[in-house]
């Protein structure tokens, strides 16, 4: 960026530059042309065109012809969840004409989140369109146009018709066609450079939580494609659309496959949706220390799922889908297909997939169900000051639920209600219950809170149910009014075993407690002192000890762990305060004991020749990500930045389950693995690992 002081500094350097340099290249000029003279008329001389010549310039323009008066440019309005509002933007993309009543193929991170829609013809019409439908997991949408505002009706509509994607080599003459950053329409010429592209693993391509290349193989080509021209057409020499352009790396552009495109837009027009089968599995190339296996491996099997239910695992091969052999998967290309084919049969199919498990043949029946989105549209919650999404089959599972029932908190809005509660919310919360009513999802709650607020005349508080990291909160909502979030706690020698919350003003008088202080019960750790005395989640303590704990405001949220603090380990407290809606007197005699060995005076193992760390799980860690008792496995603490583990996709976070088929339990047994692994020095090492709800085979190449 140029300041003004800049721009008349260049100003007065630039005709000194000139002026130096002109006259020199003039005359090195005039000397050239006198010295050369028919160098210079040969230049000038136009080359003769020839019948070859002629006949490329008639096949490009009759392609251009068949495809570019059905192109259209996309202006749209679009909505999305940001800081507690639905924020608006505006964008341009491309759109093909397929069909002579108008419907538009374009894609869906063009369209997918529009909420008004233009489109400007070839012969400079502006029509509006809307939206029919989108899918974001092959990144397409279908628009129609509303024909009945054209200046004139009954003119024939252009559109483009499809050809066979399958057929394109490399090498093949291809058109890219669109609008370039909101311009008129264009055409560039190039060659195709790959049939079937991939990002560069692990670089997928999300799109509203879904992973487009777990279907889409790119059409690669080098004809150029700027910002505007996604959801413009490829085209081959016959005027026959062969691709949907979406992506540009560097100078190559990548095409969704015509033949998927067109599939896609006949589901979209018929049913607004793409109905896809559902197996719960996750697949990926087979490993290169496995030359002899065959097929696909199974990197993930989700719960409740009818792959799980089938008895597929983790490690297990297919071979085959209902008699169609899978052939070999060694390569990151191969996986889209066997995922399509899994996916194509109609929701409630029955399919019998065979495969080895153990090295041994198997199969397994089953049968399919319907595929949801990986993630539900957020909706706005503009009383609340949130965004809010529901749960899908993935998220929920994502968030350790046994049900959908709830909402979860997407964005805040600064200033309001949802940022003013106390305590504050925050995104990631989960709202299951407000004024006594159990929340369903967004929509009955936004039910709920109109009726709700319908004849306020001021802001008026409601108590909310809502979890967070595996503890039940409750928390005071009111429109409008601003309160800071209060610091976390802080651990000590003695150890109750509890989370808490500060009993409030408007808590207390929510819970019928007016003018009491103290805390509400809102975490109990399994096999803690807590649980054993009988402590339960709601459970209000007004004192310790015969002392009242003095806890009314969100600055008082570390008094209660710090009178505990003051105890030493093995000492018998008493306990006392009330329980229910009856408010049931309570009285607890509990022994502390000691806090859990925190994360930083556990085990762990500084990796230097594969470059990572990492460390034993702790009490708590297992406790609030709902790891099992009998959970077998490790902690990466850090990665080194690209090192060996993180080449092969190791990432920090991750739960170490084996190395090179070795279960990796403790500490002690990594060390003996890696041990191991420096004598043998295997070309490849297999890490096991589990990311969230994934699990996943990663393969490491370190250099010995």
């Amino acid at each position: 960026m140029i300041n003004q002081d800049d721009r008349q500094t260049t100003k007065k350097q630039q005709p000194l530059f000139m002026l130096n340099l002109f006259p020199r290249a003039m005359v090195a000029l005039c000397l050239t042309a006198s010295l050369f003279p028919d160098a210079f008329t040969a230049a000038a001389r136009p080359l003769p065109v020839t019948a070859k010549d002629e006949a490329v310039a008639a096949e490009l323009q009759r392609a251009v012809n068949r495809v570019y008066p059905a192109l259209v440019r996309i202006e749209v309005v679009f909505e999305e969840g940001q800081d507690g509002r639905m924020r608006k933007g505006r964008a341009w993309g491309s759109g093909t004409i397929i069909s002579r009543d108008g419907y538009i193929l374009t894609n869906h991170h063009v369209a997918g989140r529009a909420t008004r829609i233009t489109c400007r013809l070839s012969n400079r019409e502006e029509l509006d369109a809307v939206l029919i439908g989108t899918d974001p997991l092959c990144d397409l949408a279908i628009l129609k146009l509303d024909l009945s505002s054209r200046r004139n009706p009954k003119e024939p509509l252009p559109y483009a018709e499809f050809g066979d994607s399958d057929q394109l080599k490399i090498g093949d003459v291809v058109l890219a066609m669109g609008s370039p950053s909101g311009l008129s329409q264009s055409v560039t010429k190039g060659i195709v450079a790959n049939t079937a592209m991939i990002m560069p693993v692990p670089n997928d391509f999300v799109l509203d939580g879904e992973n487009v290349g777990e279907l889409v193989r790119w059409i690669g080509h080098d004809a150029v494609i700027y910002h505007g021209n996604s959801g413009g057409p490829l085209v081959n020499l016959r005027g026959e659309v062969v691709g949907i352009n979406e992506i540009g790396i560097n100078t190559m552009g990548g095409a969704i496959p015509g033949n998927l495109a067109k599939s896609a837009a006949q589901e979209l027009i018929a049913h607004g949706v793409i109905r896809r089968s559902w197996t719960g599995l996750e697949l990926q190339p087979l490993l290169k220390e496995t030359a002899a296996a065959r097929g696909i491996l199974v990197a993930s099997v989700f719960p409740d799922s009818p792959a799980k239910a089938a008895g597929i695992e983790p490690g297990d091969y297919l071979t085959q889908v209902n008699g169609q052999n899978i052939g070999d998967t060694r390569s990151p290309e191969d996986v889209p297909p066997v995922n399509a084919l899994l996916m194509s049969p109609p929701v409630g199919s029955k399919l019998t997939l065979k495969g080895l498990h153990g090295g041994a043949a198997r199969v397994w029946p089953l049968v399919t169900t319907t595929r949801e989105r990986n993630q539900a549209k957020e909706v706005e919650l503009s009383e609340w000051g949130l965004t809010v999404r529901d749960f899908t089959q993935i998220s929920a599972l994502e968030n350790h639920r046994t049900n959908r029932l709830g909402v979860q908190v997407d964005s805040i809005r600064s200033g309001g209600a949802g940022e003013a509660a106390k305590p504050a919310l925050k995104p990631g919360d989960i709202l299951t219950r407000v004024k006594g009513h159990d929340i369903t999802n967004a929509q009955e709650l936004a039910a709920f809170t109109k009726a709700f607020i319908r004849d306020l005349k001021e802001p008026q508080p409601a108590l909310v149910t809502l979890e967070r990291d595996d503890k039940e909160l409750q928390a005071v909502i009111k429109l409008g009014p601003e309160v800071a979030s209060a610091p976390p706690g802080r651990a000590n020698r003695a150890w109750l075993g509890a989370g808490t919350q500060v009993l409030t003003r408007e808590l207390a008088e929510a819970l019928g407690l007016t003018g009491r202080k103290g805390v509400r019960i809102t975490q109990v750790v399994p096999n803690s002192p807590a649980q054993k005395a009988g402590v339960q989640v709601g459970d209000v303590f007004l004192k310790l000890d015969g002392r009242v704990i003095a806890a009314s405001t969100q600055a008082d949220e570390d008094l209660f762990q710090n009178l505990i603090y003051e105890y030493k380990t093995g000492t018998e407290v008493e306990l006392t305060g009330v329980r229910g809606q009856e408010s049931k007197n309570l009285s607890f005699t509990v022994k502390l004991e000691a806090t859990p060995t925190p994360e930083a005076e556990l085990a762990e193992l500084k990796e230097e020749q594969f470059q990572f760390k990492a460390r034993e799980l702790s009490y708590l860690e297992r406790v609030n990500e709902n790891v099992p008792a009998d959970f077998k496995g490790l902690r990466i603490v850090t990665v080194e930045r690209a090192g060996w583990t993180a080449l092969g996709g190791l990432n920090p976070g991750d739960l170490l389950l084996s190395v090179g088929g070795q279960t990796t339990d403790s500490i002690a047994a990594l060390k003996t693995i890696l041990a191991q692994l420096r004598t043998d020095k295997p070309r490849r090492v297999a890490f096991f690992v589990q990311r969230g709800i994934h699990t996943r085979f990663l393969e490491v190449e370190p250099r010995w």
